[in-house]
């Protein structure tokens, strides 16, 4: 008598992409008139600023200046998300081994610590401009290599997809923040830049796995170029986008005085150790997730559909992101840092009962719905917590050189726990976990310090 095993598919409920569309356009739309700027009274002005309305009587080139960049932001999002997506598969098709896989893994990291670290330094010296065509560039090239050569060098895509992932963390926000203050646009308008980074970020990489599959359709051998042809499309676009789109303030500083400069506004003030930590937190407990989010998931035993809940994730981090404004806008009591603490708190307790019960699926889903929504909140308040504390000529070294640590630490348990099989997928959630829990700490700490005491901050 035969053996019949039945099997169970795990997919998310159609009602979940339903709730989160109509949150996040719920938000969107009822934001100004929670906050009072719906109405054009000279009242309003005191108030929080609009979405829409940018608060008072914002200036065209205000809009053009935020409209152009995030058009920019969004390709150079595409980009990244057209290779995190089509990376695994392509290594999957060649049938490369599990260890083979975090060997690249391993690679693409260590070129993280090594090259992307400097590049933030390197991108304060001549310019944020310059660094991000150089994201361009490299992402030219390698849709260039693959696309005259099928099968090219792994090791050369990883170390330079890596490289433009740090770039990519560091470099846009930070030329906006500098063509920002060059062109004299209100800082009000920062924070709303923020978020909506973050929430065109996420939408763009929902859309980018969307093109992927619709780019390899049915025939994967024969469309295994088309991502080439579509990045190096895309690439094209930026650089001509950087070349005409922007004209910057010639931009060079001596090391030696970079260096005096970093020293004495970086490394030796403690309320930026403190923020530098919590980035560093942050970015690992973030790899940490992407790296072992699937093997989690799948390790209740049922056949789950990734590709139908990857969107889910980054629909929450949208939602998330549109929740920012209302906590910064004068409706809520909270700080920024008081906003982060919590968050962080949430976080870390979202990755604390991942690590300790991982077995059900419909769980697992809504913690890191959960994670992902409290991302969104936590990237756009960071990034405004920077432009408080750190000066717009140091910013893109104290962004890459913060999330140096993290690297590292990435780099060690895929060696000794995906390389090596000496620590368990449990063990390295629970290190996210606190890693998250001290940066909660370090928030706490730093609003009881308070702001810093530099008057002419931004401008060295």
């Amino acid at each position: 008598m035969a053996v019949v095993i039945e099997t169970s598919v795990w997919e998310p409920s159609p009602a979940l992409y339903v709730f989160i569309f109509f949150a996040c356009l719920f938000s969107i739309l009822f934001f100004p008139y929670a906050s009072g700027t719906g109405n054009s009274t000279a009242s309003s002005a005191a108030k929080a600023q609009s979405l829409f309305d940018h608060g008072g009587s914002p200036t065209a080139s205000s809009f053009r200046f935020q409209r152009n960049f995030l058009l920019l932001y969004s390709l150079a999002s595409v980009m990244e998300g057209l290779w995190s997506v089509f990376g695994e598969f392509e290594l999957a098709y060649y049938g490369l081994s599990k260890e083979k896989m975090v060997l690249y893994l391993c690679v693409g990291f260590a070129a993280s610590i090594s090259l992307g670290s400097l590049l933030g330094v390197v991108c304060d010296l001549i310019g944020p401009k310059k660094v991000c065509f150089f994201f361009c560039l490299l992402h030219l090239l390698v849709g260039l290599l693959k696309r005259i050569i099928p099968h090219p060098s792994v090791w050369m895509a990883s170390i330079c997809l890596s490289i433009t992932s740090s770039v990519f963390s560091f470099g846009f926000e930070t030329w906006m923040v500098v063509q920002h203050d060059e062109q004299g646009h209100r800082q009000d308008m920062l924070s709303e830049t923020f978020w909506l980074m973050s929430f065109f970020e996420s939408a763009c990489l929902i859309g980018s796995q969307v093109f992927s599959n619709w780019l390899i359709g049915n025939n994967a051998e024969r469309n295994m170029t088309a991502h080439s042809t579509a990045a190096i499309f895309l690439a094209s676009i930026s650089l001509v986008c950087l070349t005409k789109g922007w004209k910057e303030i010639p931009h060079k500083v001596a090391l030696k005085e970079y260096r005096a400069s970093f020293r004495a506004y970086i490394v030796g003030d403690k309320r930026i150790w403190l923020l530098a930590w919590a980035q560093a937190c942050l970015h690992f407990s973030v790899a940490v997730f992407w790296i072992l989010w699937a093997p989690t998931i799948v390790a209740d035993g049922r056949e789950v559909h990734l590709g139908l809940i990857y969107p889910c994730f980054l629909g929450s981090r949208m939602l998330g992101s549109t929740i920012f404004p209302w906590l910064i806008s004068g409706l809520s009591s909270l700080r920024t840092q008081d906003c982060l603490v919590y968050a962080f708190i949430v976080l870390g307790l979202v990755m604390s009962i991942t690590a300790y019960d991982y077995q059900e699926v419909g769980m697992l889903v809504t913690l890191f719905c959960i994670f992902h929504a409290g991302l969104g909140v936590v990237l756009p308040s960071l990034a405004r917590l920077r432009t408080m504390y750190v000066p717009n000529a140091l910013r893109g070294g104290m962004i890459s050189l913060s999330q140096a640590p993290a690297n590292a630490a990435i780099l060690l348990f895929l060696v000794q726990g995906k390389y090596h099989n000496n620590i368990g997928n449990s063990t390295i959630i629970a290190f996210s976990a606190l890693g998250l829990f001290t940066a909660a700490g370090c928030m706490h700490v730093l609003k009881r310090w308070g702001k810093q005491p530099y008057q002419n901050w931004h401008k060295l």
